[in-house]
C-alpha cells in the first residue's frame, strides 16, 4: 500500500488564501503549523508491524480530523464529510478545497492501533509538550476535580444481567469448543434456549413465578460456572465465563428453603451491564446518581490548560487517581500545590501528598450530624493534650488505638448533661473517633477559616469549573460517552483534552518556531 503524503505543489484553490483573516483559533493554529505538529511519520510506529503498510492517508489529515471531531462532536462518518466540504477543516488539515476524504473506518482503525501502541495518548501529550516548551503552564497549584461520563449502555436490571451473560458463554463456546458447548447446554435445566437478548416470558405479577425464574436462572448459571470451573481458557471464552461468574454472585442469595433470590440493596462495586462490564453506578452527591464513568481533570489555573486527565467507573472515589493526576509534576523541584474540594482533603491524602513535598489546598469533609444534633466539628479536639471537650464544657481524654487515633467516650457526662438531647440518642452516652491524622485535619480546619485561605481557594477553584464547562460542552455531545469500556473512553478523552488545549493555546497566542513552541507577545 502507498504511503501517504501531503502535497506540496502550490493550488489555487488552497482554502488557506480563501478564507484570508477570517480562518482563526484552532483552525488557524493547524492551518499554520500543522505540517510540523504532525509530521508524516507522526503515525508511523502504529505500523511497524503491518503487512499491509500504511494507509494512503496523511498523518497530519487524520490527526486533525480526530481532533476537529472531537472539537465538534461528530461521528466519524460526519466528520469525514466535514474535510470535504468545510474549507476551515481544509485549512487546517493542509488538503485542497477539491478533497475527497477517505472511508469513515480508517477512523476506527486509527483509533484501535494508538490504543494498542506505546504511545497511546500522544494526541494529548503533545499539548502539555508544547504547553511546558512554550512556558505558557504554570507550576504553582494544580486544581482537581471530576465530572460524570454516561455510559453509552442501557442499564440492565438483575435477570436481563444473569440470562445476557448465560448467553454470552453460549456463544463463546459454540465459536470455540463445540463439545464443551454440547456440554454446557446439557447442564442448563431451564426451558430457556438462551437464543434472544432480553428478558424472558415471566408473569411479572406473579411473585412466585418470579422468584421460579431467578431461582432457575441462577442455578442454570451456576452450573455453567461448575462446568467451565478449572478448565483453561482464554479469549472471549474466558472473558465470558468471567463475566457470569461475577454476575450470578453479585446480586442473589439462597434462602433457608433453598430457593436462590435476588439480595436487597445494592452491592458497591456491582456490574451494570454486561454490554459494559467496566461501568458502575455512581454518585456525584447525596441526591444526584449516574451511570457509566469519571472523568478526572488536573487544571493549571493560570493557564487553564488541562495537565493530565484520567477516567474511572463512576464508583471510584475522587481522591483514588491523585497520584496519577499529579503525575506530570512528579519530577519538578517545586512541586505545584494540590487544591480541591473536600473529596481530595482526607487524612491519608494530605499525609502521602505532604511527604511529597506538596501543599494540600483542600476543604476538609465536613462530619455528619444525624438528626440535626452536634457534629464532631461542634466539639474541641487538643492533640496536644490527648483530650476533647463538648459544647457542654466537659473534657474527657483520648484513648488511644493501636495503629494511631483513638476514641474520646463522655459516656456518665451525658446523663445529666442538658445538652443530651441536641448531641446523641445513644445508651451509653456520645463517642468521639479521633483519626490516626487528626492533628493534621484540625490544623487544616484551623487553616480554612483564614481569610488568605478562603480568598485563595475562592478566585482559584472556578477556574476548574469553567475548565469543565468548556470540557462537556453540548456540541462535543456533553457528558455522554460514545464508546463502550474503559480503555476506549479514555482514548476518546485524551483526544477531547488535546483539542481543549489546542484551543487554549491557540488563544493564548502559540505558535511553533525552530526553537520549539513559544507564546507570541501580545499586540
Amino acid at each position: 500500500m502507498a504511503i501517504g503524503r501531503v502535497s506540496r505543489q502550490a493550488r489555487f484553490d488552497d482554502p488557506v488564501e480563501l478564507l484570508g483573516s477570517r480562518l482563526t483559533g484552532v483552525y488557524a493554529l493547524f492551518a499554520g503549523q500543522g505540517d510540523r505538529m504532525f509530521a508524516e511519520d507522526y503515525f508511523v510506529d502504529l505500523y511497524k508491524d503491518s503487512k499491509r503498510g500504511r494507509p494512503t492517508v496523511p498523518a497530519r489529515v487524520l490527526a486533525t480530523v480526530m481532533l476537529l471531531q472531537s472539537h465538534e462532536g461528530l461521528s466519524d462518518r460526519d466528520a469525514v464529510t466535514r474535510v470535504q466540504v468545510d474549507l476551515r477543516w481544509q485549512a487546517a488539515a493542509g488538503v485542497h478545497t477539491g478533497y475527497e476524504g477517505f472511508h469513515p473506518t480508517v477512523l476506527v482503525g486509527m483509533r484501535n492501533r494508538l490504543r494498542a501502541s506505546e504511545r497511546p495518548r500522544r494526541l494529548f501529550e503533545d499539548t502539555r509538550v508544547a504547553a511546558r516548551q512554550a512556558r505558557a503552564m504554570g507550576d504553582k497549584v494544580r486544581v482537581l476535580d471530576s465530572t460524570p461520563v454516561f455510559d453509552a449502555v442501557a442499564t440492565q436490571d438483575t435477570v436481563t444481567q444473569v440470562r445476557s451473560a448465560i448467553r454470552g458463554v453460549l456463544r463463546a463456546t459454540d465459536n470455540a469448543d463445540r463439545e464443551l458447548a454440547t456440554a454446557l447446554r446439557a447442564v442448563l435445566r431451564r426451558d430457556d434456549a438462551y437464543a434472544t437478548p432480553g428478558k424472558p416470558p415471566c408473569d411479572w405479577d406473579d411473585r412466585a413465578a418470579r422468584e421460579q425464574l431467578v431461582d432457575e436462572l441462577v442455578r442454570d448459571a451456576i452450573a455453567a460456572s461448575e462446568l467451565l470451573d478449572g478448565r483453561v481458557l482464554d479469549g472471549a471464552l474466558k472473558d465470558a465465563a468471567e463475566l457470569l461468574a461475577i454476575v450470578s454472585g453479585q446480586d442473589f442469595e439462597e434462602g433457608d428453603d433453598g430457593t436462590f433470590r435476588i439480595r436487597r440493596g445494592v452491592a458497591r462495586d456491582r456490574l451494570i451491564s454486561t454490554v459494559d462490564p467496566e461501568a458502575r453506578h455512581g454518585r456525584k452527591s447525596s441526591s444526584k446518581t449516574f451511570d457509566g464513568y469519571k472523568a478526572h481533570l488536573s487544571v493549571d489555573p493560570e493557564s487553564e490548560l488541562i495537565d493530565e486527565v484520567v477516567v474511572t467507573p463512576a464508583n471510584a472515589h475522587d481522591a483514588e487517581p491523585v497520584d496519577e493526576l499529579l503525575e506530570p509534576t512528579r519530577d519538578l523541584d517545586d512541586k505545584p500545590a494540590m487544591m480541591g474540594d473536600a473529596a481530595y482533603g482526607d487524612g491519608d491524602t494530605r499525609e502521602r501528598l505532604a511527604k511529597e513535598g506538596r501543599e494540600v489546598i483542600a476543604k476538609v469533609p465536613p462530619a455528619s450530624n444525624r438528626g440535626g444534633r452536634f457534629s464532631k466539628d461542634d466539639f474541641t479536639v487538643d492533640t496536644d493534650a490527648g483530650s476533647v471537650t463538648c459544647p457542654a464544657g466537659h473534657t474527657v481524654p483520648i484513648t488511644p488505638a493501636e495503629g494511631g487515633g483513638g476514641l474520646a467516650r463522655f459516656r456518665k457526662l451525658c446523663a445529666s448533661c442538658p445538652l443530651l438531647k441536641q448531641c446523641t440518642t445513644a445508651r451509653d452516652g456520645r463517642t468521639i473517633n479521633i483519626h490516626r491524622h487528626e492533628a493534621v485535619m484540625q490544623h487544616a480546619r484551623a487553616e480554612q477559616k483564614t481569610r488568605a485561605w478562603r480568598e485563595t481557594y475562592t478566585k482559584t477553584r472556578p477556574r476548574v469549573e469553567r475548565k469543565i464547562a468548556d470540557f462537556v460542552q453540548s456540541g462535543w455531545g456533553s457528558r455522554r460517552a460514545r464508546v463502550r469500556g474503559k480503555e476506549r473512553i479514555q482514548t476518546d478523552i485524551d483526544t477531547r483534552a488535546a483539542i481543549v488545549n489546542w484551543k487554549r493555546l491557540s488563544t493564548l497566542g502559540a505558535t511553533l518556531t525552530t526553537d520549539g513552541w513559544a507564546l507570541q507577545p501580545a499586540t
